[in-house]
């Protein structure tokens, strides 16, 4: 089983910025596709961002383009997404999640085979 342990979250102020991190407790780290969701209160969850094995591709959500970069460093096993320029529809649970080995890129919340238990971020006016 893949195991997700997203951290970073936290309270910041419109226009900042935090940085997320989600550890993964595999051997086969580079094997895997991996990508962002996030649910807000009231709201489904949704697409956020998605990266590929090696980093080389990558896929955001149009509400996030030019904001919000992702990462991975799989020496560390490890995937980040970088937030700049947060606003208050930001605010929501953010999760790690990743789809079987072998998917190139995650494309939505069906790929999903495996989730975080996720990270609150709250963006203040």
């Amino acid at each position: 089983q893949v195991q997700l342990v997203e951290s970073g979250g936290g309270l910041v102020q419109a226009g900042g910025s935090l940085r997320l991190a989600c550890a993964a407790s595999v051997r086969t780290f580079s094997s895997y596709a991996m990508g962002w969701f996030r649910q807000a209160p009231g709201k489904e969850r949704e697409f956020v961002a998605a990266i590929s094995w090696s980093g080389g591709n990558t896929n955001y959500a149009d509400s996030v383009k030019g904001r919000f970069t992702i990462s991975r460093d799989n020496a560390k096993n490890t995937v980040y997404l970088q937030m700049n320029s947060l606003n208050s529809e930001d605010t929501a649970v953010y999760y790690c999640a990743a789809p079987p080995p072998g998917m190139i890129l995650i494309t939505g919340i069906q790929d999903i085979d495996y989730w975080g238990q996720g990270t609150r971020v709250t963006v203040s006016s």
